[in-house]
């Protein structure tokens, strides 16, 4: 996925971007970069953090850029693209920063290159154009910063939040239109301002939460402080698997608490599937909040079966081989047998992609003498390949263990839509298969309407990947537009 932090201070903003930019680790593991502006000139260092944490990685570019005194700078975590870009245009040489998934981005390419017969020659990996490269191009279609950043945000389809900071010394924060990713703002006594997409970041660096930016909101940082440019809208559909799992537990999004809503979630779960188990457990790190939630409400004491262990295991580290991933998920993972012989045991879990790592980790619990395993998943079952963020590896929607069972229990016709819901039959059996294949003594999922419970501010969640419902083309119920539920266009749409 990825995440940025900016600053802009009196002094001293590079500790502040350095660990600022850290506490977003986690939602990236392949590019990190950092942009300071000093002296009349931008100063960037960008590094490959797959095999090494971004703190590791980008320890002697701190150092130097500490020794440049600047008062403004940027830093980004990458799932895709080397960020932040630098570009000089006729608004003047500016660094950017983006967050998101374009989806249309070829349709964006041809239309420059056919209309203002531009080019494009910075290439991306595996020799595709780099992302930031063309926002940047459509940025400076137009007269001003302000006016190019909601330019190129209608334009997109998809998400897309953008960082820019301009040589003028003004930082740009434009959260995606929809508001599917959070931005939010901070500031400290010291005359420093900040803006990040995890909140977790400003407690330690002395910042305090002032404010999350609306969706489709642009603001302009400066020395003078926070000016807002573009006013944005209160509806959003900010993704709910923020909450469930991608969030940092220390984070709040639209004012809603990570950990909190997770320790509900699983409260929810407990009353809405219960079972009588010896211990309930957390598959650690993401399903521990649920599973301390359904330990409370249910009665049932908490234990930890397994452990994590990480000091060797940096989380960055992502190799590309499934089996050399696999195995390094079961290196994470050490049994406590104690815990483990004899149990019946609870294991909440934040959600089921492919199935393949739960399934082995269900097979230990079994080899090391469990007596019965049953599994709660914090989410519904994940029924549509995410289309507006890059949360997962995931390249296909047959990827997905519900789409591979659904295939080989109706064929390739099948009506995705009858397994959303957790009443009907096409559902209890899915549920049920995946249960034989993975081996569980039972399993069973949230409902939506458990998880919009759990966060808390109504409908303005996008659920896409449970349900193929787009809700920021026209909201639930009625024609939702391009979305899983009328095929690429529906029938309002053309009209």
């Amino acid at each position: 996925m990825g995440g940025f932090f900016g600053v802009v201070a009196q002094q001293g903003c590079v500790p502040d971007v350095y660990f600022g930019t850290d506490y977003h680790s986690h939602m990236g593991t392949v590019r990190g970069g950092i942009v300071v502006y000093a002296g009349n000139a931008f100063h960037r260092s960008i590094h490959n953090i797959q095999n090494a944490q971004f703190r590791t990685r980008f320890e002697g570019a701190a150092k130097r850029f500490a020794g440049l005194n600047p008062n403004y700078a940027l830093g980004v975590i990458s799932d895709q693209d080397d960020q932040p870009v630098l570009v000089r245009s006729h608004l003047g040489m500016f660094a950017l920063a983006f967050v998101g998934l374009v989806t249309n981005l070829q349709e964006i390419v041809d239309e420059l290159v056919r209309d203002r017969r531009t080019h494009f020659c910075e290439l991306g990996k595996d020799s595709a154009i780099n992302t930031l490269e063309v926002l940047a191009m459509l940025i400076n279609t137009r007269d001003s910063f302000e006016e190019g950043l909601a330019y190129a945000q209608s334009r997109v389809e998809g998400s897309c939040s953008l960082l820019l900071l301009s040589e003028r010394g003004v930082l740009y924060a434009a959260r995606d239109r929809f508001g599917r990713t959070p931005i939010v703002l901070g500031e400290k006594e010291e005359g420093a301002f900040a803006v990040t997409m995890e909140t977790a970041a400003f407690p330690n660096l002395g910042y305090r939460r002032t404010r999350d930016l609306r969706a489709g909101e642009i603001v302009a940082i400066s020395l003078d402080g926070v000016r807002t440019v573009a006013e944005g809208r209160e509806e959003s559909a900010i993704c709910a698997f923020l909450y469930v799992y991608y969030g940092y537990p220390a984070s709040t999004y639209e004012g809603v608490g990570v950990e909190r809503t997770r320790y509900r979630s699983g409260a929810l779960l407990s009353q809405r599937e219960p079972v009588e188990a010896d211990h309930v457990a957390g598959i650690p790190d993401s399903g521990v909040a649920h599973a301390l939630g359904y330990a409370f409400k249910s009665g049932i004491r908490y234990a930890r079966p397994f452990v994590k262990y990480t000091p060797t295991w940096p989380r960055s580290f992502m190799p590309p081989d499934q089996s050399l991933r696999q195995k390094i998920a079961n290196m994470k993972l050490l049994p406590v047998p104690e815990l483990i012989e004899g149990k019946r045991l609870i294991f909440c879990d934040d959600s089921i992609v492919r199935g393949t790592q739960l399934r082995n980790q269900v097979g230990r619990l079994y080899k090391a003498g469990a007596e019965e395993v049953h599994v709660r998943i914090a989410c519904p079952p994940l029924l549509y390949k995410c289309k507006f963020l890059t949360f997962s590896r995931t390249e296909s929607v047959m990827d997905l263990i519900t789409r591979r069972i659904i295939l080989e229990l109706e064929g390739p016709e099948a009506d995705i839509r009858r397994y959303r819901d957790p009443d009907g039959e096409p559902y209890k059996r899915m549920v049920e298969e995946m249960r034989r294949r993975l081996g569980m003594t039972s399993l069973a999922f949230q409902r939506v309407e458990d998880v919009e419970k759990s966060i808390g501010i109504g409908p303005r969640i996008c659920t896409y990947c449970w349900t193929g419902e787009d809700i920021s083309l026209g909201g639930r119920g009625g024609c939702k537009g391009r979305c899983a539920l009328c095929g690429d266009r529906c029938a309002m749409e053309r009209k």
